[in-house]
């Protein structure tokens, strides 16, 4: 007898994603809500008009998995490219330590602007002509090392 294909069958594969519109980055927001990273895994090449970042992503997409089947919460390496970027402007961000470490909340598109909400009142905007990110995985999942899923308060 033949039976229907279940997701638990599949070879998990690394998240590729490209944005194009608002509707794009705001899954990719999601995704990317609670991403970590050094400020030295940032990079911007204005000759390039690009910006890139390698972040530590938590992975919400596994979230209920992990949970259901009792191991730990997972992280991953992500690196976001975003491009026809013409300039790139910061609050809350010490340039100089590129050891800080930033927390996205989320990632919205106003006014041709890439807005990077970060945790403490930080925030990243990047003026584009256009929304052109790529989001890749870049490594396996590893055991989130708090070993908790982010917690917000919604109050």
């Amino acid at each position: 007898m033949v039976q229907d294909a279940k997701f638990e069958d599949t070879e998990e594969r690394p998240l590729r994603l490209t944005v194009q519109d608002t509707e794009d980055l705001a899954i990719v927001s999601a995704l990317l809500q609670d991403a970590v990273l050094p400020m030295k895994e940032t990079s911007w090449q204005p000759i390039l008009n690009r910006f890139g970042m390698l972040v530590n992503r938590f992975r919400w997409e596994d979230k209920s998995h992990a949970e259901h089947d009792k191991r730990p919460y997972q992280r991953v390496q992500t690196m976001l490219v975003i491009d026809d970027v013409k300039n790139v402007s910061s609050m809350g961000i010490d340039h100089s330590n590129k050891e800080q470490i930033i927390s996205i909340l989320a990632v919205d598109f106003k006014a041709d602007k890439v807005i990077f909400t970060l945790a403490g009142d930080g925030a990243l905007a990047l003026d584009v002509e256009c929304l052109s990110i790529t989001v890749k995985d870049v490594t396996k999942p590893y055991a989130a090392i708090s070993k908790s899923a982010p917690k917000h308060k919604l109050d």
